[in-house]
């Protein structure tokens, strides 16, 4: 496929890389949270990376992310800092930074630390720390929320423009909530896991916070590609749908299935469910029961068995550093038979199949992200349970295989509420469009998968146009209004409804508007197979000098000049 242009226009500040340093280390100085940091790089070594990505820019690399500060969670690799995954007897120092980070610091970031985070990435809270509580960047008497507690107070007080998450149960979308933040989680494997310490390896994902989803979605395209040390890492499929529909359907939950929000919950969560619907989305109730089961498995469940071989018995023999919350769900989960997985997994396998059948005929899925947001005393009191209540409406996602955009929503109760628009596996780029409704932000021009083919319609699949709900029924994208080179015509097809457009002459002919889309190239394949002659698909020339695929035909004779009057629309509406 050909490829697209490589991230989208004005989302990073126009600042320079020291300066934006400068600026980091003031505002960390002045936020006095020390419990964000486990590690919190000295300043004289940031700003000498600094000056290499100055020096990288003056030599003419293109570097999306320059100007930009990064956190990065504790559980993930960056070479020569420690990793302690939140056990202060755990640390290893990398020689390797985890490619996700790789990917980012290539495009011009620059690291400040490494953050806080609930043991072994086990818990919503962000309390399960020796390192500390951490607490919400806005309301500082509740949880940052975990596991990825840290690097969402980062970004929330705008120590950082950018923080790096890992996401099993939540931990990517949990602190964006609770701090008022974007976080996206990809459908699994797309962004590579390798230099991450795992916790459920199956459904363990890197993720991305940040202040906008449009860097958000930035930063997550550049960390996306299959990576060469991640044998679960997975690419785009051929068929990907590349926007959301002009009027997506979204589902949400029944009145019985938002039981646990508060009334000023659940106002919040009714009135980004009327902000969809404002901006032309058509919303219905689905029944969450096979959700909401399946996300018990991942802690109440054998799937925990996880856990515990990926560090049950480094805390077995580490017990003092252990967390009491992280300790008791390990100790739990060394007594999981294998029998005990093996029927869990065909029980998720079940529950994951009937919760698809209920999306059917929906685009995407509106949840709370969390039901509450809740008090450092609150968690202290009844850690489990808290936790548990935290997970409701994000465990399943990745048992599912499903991904994810968590967006702020508004306070409730005095703390941060948040919603989470969930697609199916490889719908990420669905899910985006449909966050950018509930945020106000533009939809991004460029889609988050990579690759696509442009398209250039002149006729009946204009927008607005009788067939363009074709276009939209394969996930074509929209990117710009554009013009032929100023050597066509066109002609009035037999059955009055389409133009044929046909190269003449140098200086023969004329500029025509059309609109040039984006969609996947099997997609593509798909539409070739409905264009009915005199029409074909061929190469056409725009007024920029390039040649894409574009709507056009052969004449028989019989079909009537109509390039005069200046396009299709211009023809039919005058």
């Amino acid at each position: 496929m050909t490829t697209t242009t490589p991230h989208p226009p004005a989302v990073v500040a126009a600042v320079s890389p020291t300066q934006r340093v400068l600026d980091a280390y003031r505002r960390i100085a002045a936020a006095d949270r020390p419990e964000i940091w486990i590690t919190l790089r000295p300043e004289a070594h940031v700003l000498a990376d600094a000056a290499a990505v100055e020096r990288r820019l003056a030599a003419g690399e293109d570097l999306p992310l320059a100007g930009t500060v990064l956190a990065v969670k504790d559980n993930v690799d960056v070479a020569g800092l420690p990793t302690t995954a939140g056990h202060p007897d755990f640390p290893r120092l990398p020689d390797r930074t985890a490619t996700a980070v790789q990917r980012l610091l290539d495009a011009g970031t620059i690291v400040l630390g490494k953050t806080n985070m609930d043991q072994f990435a086990t818990g919503l809270t962000g309390a399960r720390s020796p390192y500390g509580v951490v607490r919400s960047a806005e309301h500082p008497d509740r949880v940052s929320g975990g596991s990825s507690a840290g690097s969402g107070a980062a970004v929330g007080l705008g120590l950082v423009d950018l923080a790096v998450a890992t996401d099993t149960a939540g931990s990517g979308r949990v602190p964006a909530a609770f701090n008022g933040v974007v976080g996206i989680k990809s459908t699994l494997g797309l962004v590579p896991t390798d230099g991450v310490v795992p916790a459920c390896p199956s459904y363990d994902c890197v993720t991305v916070l940040a202040p906008t989803l449009a860097l958000a979605t930035l930063a997550t395209r550049l960390m996306t590609g299959r990576g060469e040390l991640d044998p679960s890492s997975r690419t785009w499929p051929a068929d990907v749908r590349l926007a959301a529909p002009a009027r997506p359907r979204v589902a949400v939950p029944r009145d019985a299935d938002l039981a646990l929000l508060s009334p000023a919950a659940r106002a919040r969560f009714d009135e980004a469910r009327s902000g969809l619907v404002a901006h032309g989305a058509v919303t219905a109730e689905v029944d969450l029961t096979p959700f909401l089961a399946g996300a018990r498995l991942l802690y109440d469940g054998a799937l925990v068995a996880e856990r515990y071989a990926a560090f049950g018995e480094f805390l077995t023999a580490h017990p003092d550093g252990a967390d009491p919350s992280v300790a008791a769900i390990t100790r739990g989960a060394a007594t999981v038979t294998g029998p005990d997985v093996i029927r869990d997994q065909h029980r998720l396998r079940s529950l994951r199949a009937q919760a698809l059948a209920a999306l059917e005929g929906f685009d995407a899925l509106l949840v709370p992200t969390a039901p509450e947001h809740p008090t450092i005393a609150q968690v202290a009191a009844d850690p489990l349970g808290v936790n548990a209540r935290l997970g409701t409406y994000t465990n399943f996602v990745n048992l599912f295989d499903l991904a994810a955009v968590a967006v702020p929503a508004g306070t409730a109760d005095g703390g941060r509420f948040g919603v989470t628009v969930v697609t199916r596996g490889f719908e990420d780029q669905v899910g985006l469009d449909i966050a950018a409704m509930l945020v106000g932000e533009p939809p991004a021009a460029v889609p988050y998968p990579t690759g696509g083919v442009p398209l250039v319609a002149f006729g009946a699949h204009l927008r607005g146009e009788p067939r363009n709900g074709q276009l939209e029924a394969l996930g074509a994208r929209f990117v710009r209004e554009v013009a032929t080179a100023p050597h066509y015509a066109m002609h009035l097809a037999a059955d009055g409804l389409r133009p044929v457009v046909v190269r003449t002459a140098e200086g023969a002919g004329a500029a025509l508007p059309g609109e040039e889309w984006l969609l996947s190239a099997a997609a593509l394949g798909t539409l070739l197979t409905t264009v009915d002659a005199p029409l074909a698909l061929g190469k056409v020339v725009l007024d920029d000098g390039r040649e894409v695929v574009g709507f056009t035909g052969a004449l028989t004779g019989a079909e009537p000049d109509i390039t005069s009057p200046g396009g299709w629309r211009a023809y039919r509406h005058g």
